[in-house]
């Protein structure tokens, strides 16, 4: 078989690797580009963790190549050093340091003074973790709860208000952890992240397109009321399952004004199973913060109007293939599989455990919150009512 020969990328062929990376193409999409493999484009994309390495300029105040071909003719033709400078206007002490580091009176070449001039001024500065280690072993304690770098950051800036120095920016912390050259942050820390990528990757949007049933006397979500719409008051859930191997599932239940999560276990996924265990959690509940739950069309909710004969909860059902009108159940499902990683037997995992998990989860701080945490507003509505 003919091997293929070593490809070098030209900076305009990297330029088209990373649009297209930014855009959300996969590696063998744009691999196919080239006529390469994936692993070669991950090859180019994997030095700096998937982050696009910012363009380089050249200091406004920096000697340009012209002026230093001025300088290597003047000196070809004996003139002096402050002559040079002021035919360029700049300060003798300047054209001084450029000669003596670049080969003195006799070795200055314009060109190799300029390229070893750009290759110098690549000297990254130390990120802000890099010079505050007890900042950077916080981070690090949190990224092990299975926090994530913008709830870190939320977390700081509420913790330590006006504390300048205590506080670091969510991409920070990112570019410490998939930038390795930083020589910050562990790389054993990227497992605690909710995706575990080796490369940093652009948000792209997918949409479930199975597992779509046939369900009859539904309600749709475009009559929900405008209190549920607008989060302005609690008691309205969203609620799907997460599916593991084996036909195992979980039902997960999200509280749209707080945010605050409920995992139900169930051993099976038809509808007499699903409606029963989601019974016997809403009893659990003051009918205050409970008051409505949106589901999509999945076929286990086909018993739905026993669930709300039983608890007196009015059910909504989602347009077909529109898994963002539950955007707040799509989002904890995605932080669920840190703990319930796809393809794995959620069997195993009894209700006390699922408790557990949804505690963690009610405690974390989240941004849109605030970064306050779930159980707090919980906590505060409870209040409220009683």
């Amino acid at each position: 078989m003919k091997r293929r020969t070593r490809i070098t990328y030209s900076d305009s062929q990297k330029a088209e690797m990373w649009d297209r990376w930014q855009r959300g193409e996969s590696l063998k999409s744009i691999g196919r580009l080239f006529d390469r493999s994936s692993s070669s484009i991950y090859g180019i994309l994997s030095v700096t963790g998937g982050i696009r390495p910012p363009l380089r300029s050249r200091s406004k105040l920096a000697l340009t190549l012209t002026e230093r071909e001025e300088i290597s003719r003047g000196l070809a033709l004996g003139n002096s050093l402050r002559l040079i400078a002021a035919q360029l206007g700049r300060s003798p002490s300047t054209i001084s340091r450029e000669v003596n580091r670049n080969g003195g009176y006799d070795n200055y070449r314009a060109a190799l003074a300029d390229q070893a001039a750009w290759s110098r001024a690549l000297r990254p500065k130390p990120c802000k973790l890099a010079r505050r280690p007890a900042l950077c072993r916080t981070v690090a304690e949190k990224l092990r709860l299975l926090w994530s770098p913008q709830q870190i950051t939320g977390w700081l800036k509420r913790e330590f208000p006006g504390e300048e120095h205590n506080h670091v920016s969510h991409e920070t912390i990112y570019r410490s952890l998939y930038v390795q050259a930083r020589g910050v942050l562990k790389k054993e820390l990227l497992q605690h992240l909710r995706t575990k990528r080796t490369i940093r990757r652009s948000k792209t949007a997918s949409l479930k397109d199975d597992g779509l049933g046939k369900i009859t006397n539904t309600v749709s979500i475009s009559e929900r009321p405008a209190s549920a719409e607008d989060r302005a008051v609690p008691g309205h859930w969203e609620g799907d399952l997460i599916a593991g191997s084996n036909g195992s599932h979980i039902a997960t239940l999200v509280e749209r004004h707080t945010r605050y999560v409920m995992l139900v276990k169930v051993e099976k996924k038809d509808t007499e199973t699903v409606i029963n265990a989601l019974i016997k959690q809403a009893h659990k509940l003051p009918r205050e913060l409970y008051k409505s739950l949106t589901w999509d069309r999945g076929k286990e909710m086909a018993d739905h109007r026993r669930f709300s004969l039983a608890t007196d909860i009015d059910v909504y059902f989602c347009d077909p293939k529109s898994p963002w009108q539950r955007g707040s159940n799509e989002n904890t499902n995605g932080l669920l599989r840190q703990y319930f990683p796809k393809g794995t037997d959620l069997s195993i995992h009894s209700q006390t455990k699922l408790n557990a998990v949804a505690r963690q989860l009610n405690e974390r701080p989240r941004k849109t919150l605030g970064f306050e945490t779930p159980a707090d507003r919980l906590n505060a509505c409870v209040a409220s009512t009683g």
